[in-house]
Parts: C-alpha cells; sequence; structure tokens
C-alpha cells in the first residue's frame, strides 16, 4: 500500500495542453504535488476544415471509423455540431478507439466501440484489427496533422481504402518558456511528464541542448508510453518513469510509485 500524500514536497511539471490538464493536475494534486502547469502545445482547428468536412457528408460510405485519441472526439463533435448534423450519422460504421479514454469519450454520444486494444498504441490497434479489417472495406481516420504514418501504412497493407484527414492540429505554446525556465534554474522541479510527443518536441524547443542538460539533472522524466518515450529520447531526455498503462492515470499512479521508494523530500533541495 503506497500511503496518502506520496507525491507531498515534490514539485512536478505538466506540459499538457491546459484544456486537458485537470484530471492529471487534481490527480497529482490529491497526492500531495505542487504542480506547475506550463502547457507546451494547444489543441487548435486544421489548417482547413474542408477534407473533415467532405469525410463527415459521405460517412454512409465508410466500413469503419478510427480513432486515435479523445481530441479527434472532440474536433468532429465540434465540426458536427457547427454543421447542424449529428453522432447518429457514425451508427452505420464500426468504430475502433486507440484506447478507453477515447473509447468513454465515444461513448458519451451514444456510441458503442467495437475494438479497443489492450496496448494503448497503433502497433496495438492494428493487431486487433487484423483479421476484421481488408479489401473492400473504407476506413476513416480523424487525427491530428503530421501524425505518425504507420497506422495508414498497416491499413492500408491491409487491403483497406484509408481516408485519412485532420480533425486538429497542435501548436506550440509560448508562454510556457519563462515560468519553466524560472523552475528549472532554480532546482525546485522534481519531475517533467509529457503525455504525447508533441508536448516533448515543444519542451524541447524552449531550451537549447546545453540547457536541458543542465537543467534536467537529477529531475524525474515521465512519459504516458514507450511512443513518447521515444522523442523524449531523440531530444536526449532519459524517461525514469512509464506507467504499463498508456494512461493519464496510470501515469499518475506510476510517479506515485516512484516517489513513494524515493528518499523523502527535503525543503529547498530537489529529491535525487
Amino acid at each position: 500500500m503506497i500511503a496518502a500524500g506520496a507525491l507531498a514536497g515534490r514539485t512536478i511539471v505538466v506540459t499538457r495542453a491546459s484544456e486537458q490538464a485537470a484530471a492529471f493536475v487534481a490527480l497529482l494534486e490529491a497526492e500531495g504535488a505542487t504542480v506547475v502547469q506550463a502547457p507546451t502545445i494547444a489543441i487548435a482547428p486544421p489548417a482547413s476544415w474542408a477534407p473533415l468536412d467532405a469525410a463527415l457528408d459521405a460517412l454512409a460510405g465508410f466500413t469503419w471509423v478510427i480513432f486515435t485519441s479523445v481530441n479527434g472526439v472532440v474536433m468532429v463533435d465540434r465540426r458536427l455540431r457547427e454543421r447542424g448534423g449529428t453522432w447518429r450519422a457514425l451508427r452505420g460504421a464500426r468504430l475502433a478507439a486507440i484506447g478507453p479514454a477515447t473509447a468513454r469519450a465515444l461513448g458519451e454520444h451514444g456510441l458503442r466501440v467495437d475494438v479497443v486494444p489492450d496496448d494503448y498504441r497503433a502497433e496495438g490497434l492494428v493487431e486487433r484489427l487484423r483479421g476484421r479489417v481488408g479489401p473492400g472495406d473504407r476506413v476513416l481516420l480523424p487525427r491530428a496533422a503530421r501524425t505518425r504514418d504507420l497506422l495508414v501504412a498497416a491499413l492500408r497493407g491491409l487491403g483497406a481504402d484509408v481516408c485519412e484527414v485532420a480533425a486538429y492540429t497542435t501548436r506550440r505554446v509560448e508562454g510556457a518558456g519563462p515560468r519553466l525556465r524560472q523552475a528549472l534554474a532554480g532546482g525546485a522541479v522534481d519531475a517533467v511528464t509529457f503525455t504525447s510527443s508533441s508536448t516533448v518536441r515543444h519542451f524541447a524547443e524552449l531550451f537549447t541542448a546545453a540547457e536541458r542538460r543542465a537543467w534536467l539533472e537529477g529531475v524525474v522524466i515521465a512519459a504516458i508510453g514507450p511512443i513518447t518515450a521515444a522523442t523524449a529520447a531523440e531530444h536526449g531526455l532519459t524517461t525514469h518513469v512509464m506507467p504499463r498503462e498508456y494512461t493519464v492515470p496510470a501515469l499518475a499512479r506510476a510517479l506515485v510509485e516512484h516517489f513513494a521508494a524515493a528518499p523523502p523530500a527535503r525543503p529547498g533541495r530537489r529529491s535525487e
């Protein structure tokens, strides 16, 4: 058992987009952490709605609609409402979600999800769809602009006709820099958390390589999953904490477990 308040005395940076961070922050604060909210990304509409609009107009022709994030669900919902549509238009298609949070977001709109992988990433989703998706299937994939192409390539390898459209984009938040610099340079931070590759990339762009080496020495890097951890490694950041389940609640639990096993935090000193 881990005692309540396992994060007391710890300062943890959350780089998640501000509109998504509340639940994560609440979980950390419930364990006593001081949270520095420094969103490095914001979720924004795509450069053009036209491709998504065209796909929504043609929903009846898709066999599958696959969502790879809650953001995709949120932005499709936004566009449906703006155009006077409803989620009922998707009920003729089979639905797949990258993980339980995305499946819950779809469920809130009265939709039943047919496939959720055990491994919450593109590779796991492909494995669950193997044997279910094949030649003759049309697949709609509304997701972030400039995303890994593994899923598209794999689905096409199964014989599917894939329509990939940008439902949203992530952009860098400039305002996070000064606050992060102050906290990191002052040695006040115990951990920095990353919940997507884009949070890592935009965090790294705020600092020089020398600053990252100097200021992150002794700081715990926590990544939500292996793809995010790999992006961190590309920027010289070694991941110390990664949950077995690639979700925000699991990441919070992993941080609790890590610091519960570490020496107590001392006032004015960063823990090792």
